[in-house]
């Protein structure tokens, strides 16, 4: 599940695996605490509060604050046809941040710090393999979602 991201896990199993099937479905995923309720994204397998690893996946909104964000002029290998884009770390409303593009609905122009977006989980369509992402978008902006897959 995890080269879905372009790496290979070397763990043969890992409890959150799960986190990179529903990103595929377009549901963006924290965990929670059973013991003691607290939540984390990206999911964790063991409770940062209390080191419990008894956890459940719950589904994130997306909605945050932009924390801080970065133009990138000059790219590394690989994303040199893409320049200039803006890396954007979000702070999630439900708690946790994440690293995603300014996307189509939020020029780079107009991202600021302290304001409301939305984060949208992608799919590169363009790839043999499935390479997950997020993208900033104004609030209110939506996506498509597959049913919830079933999990065993």
């Amino acid at each position: 599940m995890f080269s879905w991201f372009g790496r290979v896990s070397f763990v043969p199993y890992t409890k959150v695996q799960d986190f990179a099937v529903h990103l595929k479905a377009g549901r963006m995923m924290g965990s929670r605490c059973q013991q003691c309720g607290h939540k984390t994204f990206p999911p964790r397998a063991d409770c940062p509060q209390c080191l419990s690893g008894d956890f459940e996946f719950v589904e994130y909104s997306g909605q945050g604050t932009i924390w801080t964000h970065t133009q990138i002029a000059t790219a590394p290998t690989g994303f040199d046809r893409d320049v200039p884009y803006t890396c954007v770390v979000v702070e999630l409303d439900e708690g946790g941040r994440l690293l995603a593009w300014s996307g189509e609905t939020l020029p780079q122009q107009k991202v600021k710090i302290g304001m409301k977006v939305q984060v949208v989980p992608r799919i590169f369509e363009d790839t043999p393999d499935i390479r997950v992402y997020y993208t900033v978008e104004q609030p209110g902006t939506t996506w498509g979602k597959s049913p919830p897959p079933h999990l065993g």
